[in-house]
């Protein structure tokens, strides 16, 4: 961690307001990692509600899918028409779900401190570290990886610098199996299974030289 992580770090835990949450700033397992994904009520970051979580642990070379957190929340506003083909989420469905303040306190436990995996992961990071802010004073310190952007890393080159970063394109290309997509479940392991994908590759590529 270099000298300005370390310093936004420091200055996030001074900001904390509650003690109890101060696991999130101690140190991971190594080779453990939390691969997540949301459904939204909409688009728009900065107005969404989250609908449904899902967090799978990874850890080594293996997604522990049987251990995933998968929580739903009960939207205190309207969901976006446009959105509900996509999720197949209705207000009716999440009726009986938790509150943010029921749901948050679930999530930063199961996460703690380990990295966080995701496919455009900005997206629910930025929903989330609107409901978190508030309550703790912090946005989630975890360091945060995005899986499109190792794939890009891997496969631009000077001679190529487009690169499809469309999952369907990404799967397929490093011979992944995919799953329905829009269950924040699913996502959340497609999610890991790129990043190991990309691991071992690039550990056999160092292994070369």
């Amino acid at each position: 961690m270099n000298l300005l992580n370390r310093l936004s770090r420091w200055r996030a835990r001074r900001a904390l307001r509650d003690p109890a949450y101060a696991f999130l700033f101690t140190r991971p397992p190594a080779n453990e990692w939390i691969s997540i994904d949301c459904e939204t009520s909409s688009l728009d970051p900065q107005q969404a509600e989250i609908l449904s979580i899902a967090a799978v642990p990874v850890r080594a070379n293996r997604i522990y899918r049987s251990e995933a957190l998968r929580l739903m929340l009960k939207p205190e506003g309207s969901i976006a028409p446009g959105s509900i083909p996509i999720h197949q989420l209705r207000a009716q469905d999440l009726a009986d779900g938790l509150s943010v303040d029921q749901a948050l306190p679930l999530l930063l436990e199961f996460i703690g401190a380990r990295p966080l995996l995701g496919y455009y992961l900005e997206f629910d990071l930025a929903v989330l570290n609107r409901q978190i802010q508030p309550r703790l004073g912090i946005h989630l310190p975890n360091p945060a990886i995005e899986v499109s952007g190792l794939y890009y890393d891997r496969k631009v080159t000077a001679y190529r610098p487009e690169v499809d970063l469309r999952l369907s394109s990404i799967l397929q290309d490093l011979d992944l199996p995919d799953l329905p997509r829009h269950d924040p479940l699913n996502d959340a392991v497609l999610a890991a299974m790129i990043f190991l994908k990309l691991s071992r590759m690039n550990q056999d590529q160092d292994s070369e030289f």
